[in-house]
């Protein structure tokens, strides 16, 4: 059974499915369409002209702005209409057009987005998607499936992410990129093929990381990409000298880890 909060607001001109559940304090504006098995968190606000369908549940705080459609069925041949989720977390904004979908079967079944994210105009984040807290998706972003992006990544306009791609931590792409291989924690990648062209060192900066904590993590980038030898070699081989680096480390970390793309490097897009 659902349950619609006292304290919530919904427009007359707006249609909440019975089942949906409705927290405190929501505000639902004209011409919204809520399906019945949406949890929307105490807090949030739907301007109009919004859709959240599927089993999607949105944590508290969260904005979402004309035309978004959240929790749609994800967009893969593969799908057959099974029961997938969506889970949004608190404090993130969804502006106008932007699109999130459901998991598929294939994928786990499952499309999580993390804390305080900001997604502009017209972003798209395709349907099992894994992102942490505090990510900005620009106007026209496209992330395909089974994409991972962790904390503080920036991605600018235009950008489009290869399905299966992992961003790590404070990475920043460039608008236009086409972003092909993994991206390093702290890693900047621009253009069309993307290379990985340094360190995001304005990101790191305003994240209060001190300078000769960067300049370490700078020279450690520069033994993995630009000396001889095989890239996941280097970077374990390097582990003790930087073991008092934990920004380095967290580098080092997500170049040994499995993946299914390869890594994007500074010379030929990809390592």
């Amino acid at each position: 059974m659902g349950a619609v909060a006292a304290s919530a607001r919904i427009h007359p001109l707006s249609l909440v499915e019975d089942g949906a559940v409705i927290g405190e304090n929501v505000v639902i504006g004209p011409f919204c369409h809520i399906g019945a098995k949406v949890v929307l968190g105490d807090g949030c606000e739907l301007l109009s002209h919004v859709v959240v369908t599927g089993k999607t549940v949105i944590g508290k705080n969260c904005r979402m702005f004309p035309n978004a459609v959240i929790g749609g069925e994800p967009q893969s041949i593969h799908h057959n209409g099974e029961e997938t989720t969506l889970t949004i977390g608190d404090g993130c904004t969804m502006r106008e057009g932007v699109t999130i979908n459901c998991g598929t079967v294939e994928g786990g079944g499952h499309t999580v987005v993390g804390n305080r994210n900001l997604f502009l105009a017209n972003s798209h984040v395709a349907h099992d998607c894994q992102l942490g807290d505090n990510i900005i998706l620009s106007n026209n972003v496209m992330l395909a499936g089974h994409v991972k992006i962790a904390d503080r990544a920036i991605l600018g306009g235009g950008a489009a992410v290869h399905q299966f791609t992992r961003i790590g931590r404070q990475a920043f792409i460039g608008g236009l990129s086409a972003c092909s291989y993994d991206v390093i924690p702290y890693g900047m990648l621009n253009g069309n093929p993307g290379l990985l062209g340094g360190l995001n060192v304005v990101g790191m900066t305003r994240a209060g990381i001190e300078r000769a904590t960067i300049h370490r993590v700078r020279k450690a980038f520069k033994a993995i990409f630009e000396e001889e030898g095989a890239i996941r070699e280097r970077a374990a081989s390097l582990r003790d000298e930087f073991s008092d680096c934990q920004e380095a480390l967290e580098i080092f970390d997500f170049i040994a880890a499995e993946g299914d793309r390869a890594l994007s490097s500074p010379f030929r897009g990809k390592a």
